[in-house]
């Protein structure tokens, strides 16, 4: 077994003058970094007082399930002689709150759009979503379901 790990800082820079003297006193921007990478501006979800031009926790897990999806995915296609041209995903992740203001995702759904070049790969490529489940790490790493919508086309 090998073991990786992932190191960052998570910087809160939404003192308004007040600090958290009260839950309407303060922002929530943060700037999220890590060594060699962009910063990424975060902050709360807009339904929780969040600026909607930043990245929120809950968009970046359903980026990650996301994105880990794919590059499995395109993983398992290139070993199956799948070869794929293009790839979009449009995800919705699900998550329910409770009235005391916990709440957790229930579901994430991946929604890509694949070209392949050929049209008798479009099976092989449609059956490969459902394999990617036993490796993704984010999406075994989840307590809710992830499921697979995928539309694959050949090119032309």
């Amino acid at each position: 077994m090998t073991e990786h790990q992932y190191r960052m800082s998570v910087e809160w820079t939404g003192n308004q003058g007040s600090g958290t003297s009260n839950y309407r006193a303060y922002g929530r921007d943060h700037l999220i970094r890590a060594e060699h990478k962009p910063v990424l501006l975060g902050s709360a979800d807009p339904a929780f007082r969040g600026d909607d031009a930043r990245w929120s926790p809950e968009d970046l897990l359903v980026a990650a399930i996301a994105q880990c999806h794919m590059l499995w995915y395109l993983h398992l296609c290139a070993s199956s002689a799948v070869v794929v041209t293009s790839y979009r995903d449009d995800p919705i992740g699900v998550m329910v709150e409770d009235a005391d203001g916990g709440g957790q995702f229930t579901s994430v759904t991946l929604r890509p759009t694949i070209t392949v070049t050929d049209a008798g790969m479009c099976d092989t490529a449609e059956w490969l979503h459902s394999q990617v489940a036993a490796k993704c790490f984010i999406a075994r790493s989840v307590n809710f379901p992830v499921l697979h919508q995928p539309r694959v086309t050949a090119a032309g």
